[in-house]
């Protein structure tokens, strides 16, 4: 496995690559890093060239100089897939949690829009196949607990506001933020909360339907982050998507039995062996 940067705008890029043969991008989760795909890597990379970046305000990449939406990390994927590609034209993405929302726009971008003036034409490579990994995309219904907490947020956060105190001490409202926020939240920079909550809320479903080549989706069923749920119905609006569940496993399905993940990964990409 070989460690490269590369600069993208204002940040610097950490991305591991390993392997020879077709390519295969490995896109990690919110709060997480490529390190953790190593196991995923060395089982690929026997088949296929591996690449796998650190997200931009994440792992060993740089923090972008202002709030990113999830459009802002699908051209960074794009941008960083040109670059890395070389003469090979086609790749297969796998991304866990955020990295599979990120795919999910992505695909719908390469699915073509005309009414939004987009064009599969505008990339210069292609998609031939795709597995999302207990993947974000569809926003969680919250429970009456989560509803109260957000308006107790709210309800201190306008008066914190009104009263004047976040002049009076501008540390108040990160602090509120802070406690009522979940760990991921509390553990970011500022402008990586505020790239959060652009993404976070962002519900795909209605894309979906766009993206008709192969997705496997495998899921564990213990997931509470991103529900066995929210992977049944990303098989139902996909047209050409199938799902594989993992008992016992939670939201990193890939750490949490490995052994498995790699035999259904291999079935999918044609890798012999466990």
């Amino acid at each position: 496995m070989q460690e490269k940067t590369w600069k993208y705008k204002e940040c610097h890029i950490r991305y591991r690559m390993a392997g020879e043969g077709p390519l295969l991008f490995l896109l990690h989760g919110w709060g997480a890093n490529a390190d953790l795909f190593a196991g995923i890597e060395q089982y690929a990379a026997t088949k296929y060239t591996v690449v796998s970046p650190d997200l931009p305000g994440f792992g060993g990449s740089g923090e972008p100089a202002q709030a990113y939406d999830l459009d802002d990390y699908v051209d960074f994927v794009a941008e960083f897939v040109t670059a890395v590609r070389q003469e090979t034209h086609e790749c297969v993405l796998l991304g866990h949690s955020h990295g599979g929302r990120i795919i999910l726009r992505l695909l719908s971008r390469m699915a073509g829009s005309p009414e939004e003036g987009i064009s599969p034409e505008n990339f210069g490579f292609y998609v031939s196949k795709a597995i999302l990994t207990d993947s974000a995309g569809i926003v969680p219904v919250r429970t009456a607990e989560q509803q109260k907490r957000t308006q107790r947020y709210k309800l201190y956060k306008n008066l914190l506001t009104k009263t004047g105190v976040t002049k009076l001490a501008p540390g108040a409202l990160d602090a509120l933020q802070k406690k009522y926020g979940s760990a991921d939240y509390a553990a970011a920079s500022p402008v990586m909360r505020q790239s959060m909550v652009k993404v976070v809320n962002t519900d795909l479903q209605k894309e979906m339907p766009r993206i008709k080549i192969p997705v496997l989706l495998i899921w564990g069923d213990a997931d509470t982050a991103t529900p066995l749920s929210d992977g049944k119905r990303m098989e139902e609006l996909m047209p050409e998507a199938g799902l594989a569940v993992i008992a016992g496993a939670g939201h990193y399905s890939f750490l949490d039995n490995p052994v498995l993940y790699n035999r259904i990964l291999g079935s999918f990409l044609g890798i012999g062996g466990d």
